[in-house]
């Protein structure tokens, strides 16, 4: 080469693709001092940030910049110019840059230059261009690094040969039992292709099942993301609902998160559009799927086919709303409502009572075996008072049934006794010994005492329509002596002052399982309880519907039944669905005006009276018989009052008001039971019964070419994935905020489509649209099983 400049030629030879200009390096050699260690390179730098480093074995990382020790070295160092050249070949000088990097022998066994030819070159090449490319031609100039580069070519090329052939299970050999293998494995591929869509044929011939289309769409991109990403474990799969038409009926948008993770734990950087375009080319075949669209980032817009939704609407009309199967049934224990026995059932029973109920309900929907259980308060030291009292008040109760009326106001006269009668309170405590010995005598006044106020519960289950098996605390008792012999034996045991206590691992406060006189706690009875709705009623799922300040209570409890071995929470689930307290206007514990609790059944009367009320406002009293105004009351007044509690977010307080949970309007019970009593009598008023929509369910097809026939049929088959939510987090306002809306989409649906029309002089009928009176039912036929799984009872008027 010349001392002053030597140039890479402006025409390399051969075409590469790519629309930026070809660019070329200019050489010129610098004398610098000796440097006393460093490495040699090639340094590929291409358009834009990236570069690529082919050099010799690694050195340690903090070697990697000599700049410094550069300065004063005898070796020569390239000052690079950078030419840009255009298509035709001319250019010109755009940047000047030196690169300061000693050559270090070791690592280029094979070069042999003088010292005064030590250097480090660096070229620019195409990002377009392959590897053998840019060196040949840098080769054609520097040939004598030419033997080190092309012994790193083929050293790549043969490790690269080899990866492939011990993915082949070359490393093994060919044998004839390894031969074997294959073919074994590529028809259990087959198979299990075959299998794969024998099932997606199966599924799309069932009408008895609402098919889950989230979920659908959930397995069409999963298998779409793993014949893309095949090495990638667990990536995010994200299918949801679109907020607005233009973005399609549905988005997945797993692209981002992919990208994340192919940038972590592979140090790849690839945008999220472009994995969005890779999963979107392997979408496999499938039924509800029109297009898809790539918008953004990388969101992945779902447009669903129409004959697709028009098809799952018929399937609704004719089998009705059914769940989509579980597989294999499973058994579910609810603990909920859980009154005391002697104490009336007030305002705070309430939440517990109604969510309960209607957990169970969803569950019984959804296929699963229910076990409803009511933990009553029936056991304790306050029998004793009540025993005592019983005895002085009614002497002959063996004999006479007491006239108990007022159980409240009994118990409250044995407290008071207990409180201030020191010789009262000595007997009151030999009949809580003589009651768990079981004496007889004792045992029946207990079980009047029970009686009285299990009359009083039923009242109450009767005009919430609660069903409900009791299993108090006394179910439970004689199986605390072995609960507590059981911790003792796997040496969880301590004594604290007299008490027999269990510490949990992560929880402060410890369980105690046996009191200083050798009673029993409600820790016991709750472990108890545990372990019996576990290993004998072998639930699947236990779910306790106690209020949230039980949280850490029931933590320990579950805590400790895992500790000791009664259950794996990876097998079975147990839950608390916890719950806020009811509040009054006043944002305080609902309370009557003299400070006492609220009586529930004062409560659900003055829901009655209020409805009654509201319903004569509306002058309903003149349209309707007094059967179907009866129906109405109840109807209104006792579904506003599980609504108001089911609409709101369990986990938090919330406001009773009545004025608002009789409002028509808005997100309340009673905007949708008017509504869905005038959706009903739409095909009523056209003279359309329910044998002549059957015969239309099965002889029409649902045309969804309006824009609000097509929001509207999305949105009634999206129930079964509400459900499955809910199944899962156990938070039933998610329900409640499907029916509200569902019935605003219903009513823009029927603002803007004629289903009955009537000749505007005479009134007369002139067309059905027998297709929108479909889409009524089935607005009607979803509202109804969202109605039954909140446990609120529609009526056909209102």
């Amino acid at each position: 080469m010349r001392a002053d400049r030597e140039s890479i030629p402006h025409k390399l030879p051969g075409k590469v693709s790519g629309k930026r200009p070809h660019t070329a390096w200019w050489y010129r050699p610098v004398p610098r001092a000796v440097a006393s260690s460093g490495r040699a390179g090639i340094t590929r730098r291409g358009h834009g940030r990236q570069q690529r480093r082919l050099r010799g074995p690694e050195r340690p990382r903090a070697a990697s910049s000599a700049a410094g020790t550069l300065a004063s070295s005898n070796r020569f160092i390239a000052a690079i110019e950078r030419l840009g050249l255009g298509e035709d070949g001319e250019g010109k000088i755009t940047s000047t840059q030196l690169t300061k990097e000693p050559l270090e022998m070791s690592a280029w066994p094979h070069v042999t230059p003088t010292a005064s030819h030590e250097v480090v070159i660096s070229v620019a090449v195409w990002k377009e261009a392959p590897v053998g490319y840019w060196s040949s031609h840098l080769l054609s100039v520097f040939p004598w690094v030419a033997k080190g580069v092309c012994d790193y070519e083929n050293e790549i090329k043969l490790l690269t040969a080899e990866i492939e052939r011990l993915k082949n299970f070359g490393c093994l050999g060919v044998s004839p039992s390894l031969e074997g293998l294959r073919d074994e494995n590529a028809k259990l591929k087959y198979r299990l292709n075959f299998l794969k869509k024998s099932l997606q044929e199966e599924r799309s011939k069932s009408t008895k099942s609402m098919i889950n289309i989230n979920s659908c769409l959930q397995e069409i991109f999963g298998a779409a993301i793993q014949a893309a990403y095949p090495d990638l474990e667990n990536p995010p799969l994200v299918v949801t609902p679109s907020q607005q038409p233009k973005f399609g009926d549905y988005q997945c948008n797993s692209a981002m998160g992919i990208s994340q993770i192919l940038l972590k734990t592979r140090e790849q950087k690839v945008s999220p559009r472009e994995i969005a375009e890779k999963i979107a080319k392997n979408i496999p075949a499938n039924e509800c799927i029109e297009k898809v669209e790539i918008a953004g980032p990388g969101f992945i817009n779902v447009h669903l086919r129409k004959d697709f939704v028009s098809k799952q609407l018929s399937s609704l009309l004719i089998s009705g709303v059914q769940p989509p199967a579980i597989g294999k049934r499973k058994k579910v224990v609810v603990d909920f409502s859980s009154p005391n026995i002697a104490k009336e059932m007030h305002v705070g029973h309430l939440r517990s009572t109604i969510i309960g109920e209607s957990m169970c309900r969803l569950f019984e929907f959804a296929g699963y075996d229910v076990l409803r259980l009511n933990h009553l308060g029936d056991w304790g030291t306050q029998f004793g008072m009540l025993i005592a009292h019983l005895q002085d008040k009614f002497p002959d109760y063996l004999t006479v049934s007491p006239p108990i009326g007022d159980l409240q106001a009994f118990y409250k006269e044995s407290k008071r006794r207990f409180d201030t009668e020191e010789e009262f309170k000595k007997r009151a405590y030999q009949c809580v010994v003589l009651l768990q010995s079981k004496n007889p005598d004792f045992i029946k006044a207990w079980n009047l005492i029970c009686d009285v106020s299990r009359r009083e519960f039923q009242k109450i289950y009767n005009c919430l329509d609660i069903t409900i098996i009791e299993r108090g605390e006394s179910f439970y008792h004689e199986m605390m002596k072995d609960i507590v012999k059981e911790f003792e034996d796997k040496g969880f045991v301590q004594v604290d002052d007299g008490r027999k206590v269990v510490f949990v691992p992560g929880f402060p406060v410890p369980l105690t399982i046996m009191k200083s006189d050798g009673g029993y706690t409600y820790d016991t009875s709750d472990l108890a309880a545990l372990k019996h709705r576990l290993c004998e009623e072998k639930a699947d799922i236990l779910i306790y519907v106690v209020d949230s300040g039980q949280s850490v209570h029931f933590q320990t409890v579950f805590a400790a039944g895992q500790m000791i071995g009664w259950y794996d929470p990876k097998v079975t689930r147990v839950a608390h669905a916890a719950f806020g307290v009811v509040l009054g206007e006043d944002k305080k514990k609902f309370k009557t005006r003299s400070g006492d609790t609220v009586r529930l059944i004062d409560l659900l009367e003055e829901g009655l009276k209020r409805a009654m009320d509201k319903l004569k406002d509306k002058e309903r009293d003149k349209v309707l018989t007094p059967e179907e105004l009866k129906a109405a009351q109840t109807s209104v007044a006792f579904g506003c009052i599980k609504y108001a509690d089911l609409s709101h977010n369990r986990l938090n307080d919330y406001v009773f008001s009545f004025d608002k949970m009789l409002d028509d309007r808005g997100n309340t019970a009673a905007y949708l039971l008017y509504a869905f009593t005038r959706i009903r009598a739409i095909a009523r008023l056209a003279n359309i019964d329910e044998q002549m929509l059957r015969k239309a369910a099965r002889e029409e097809v649902l045309i969804l070419d309006h824009e609000k026939e097509w929001k509207l049929g999305k949105c009634i088959l999206r129930f079964p994935e509400i459900l499955q939510k809910i199944l899962e987090d156990l938070l039933l306002h998610t329900l409640c905020d499907y029916l509200y809306e569902l019935a605003t989409t219903f009513t823009e649906f029927y603002d803007s489509c004629y289903c009955v029309e009537k000749d505007r002089q005479t009134g007369q009928i002139v067309k059905v649209n027998m297709w929108r009176l479909l889409l009524c039912e089935a607005t009607a036929t979803v509202m109804a099983k969202g109605f039954d799984i909140l446990g609120i009872k529609p009526v056909q008027r209102m």
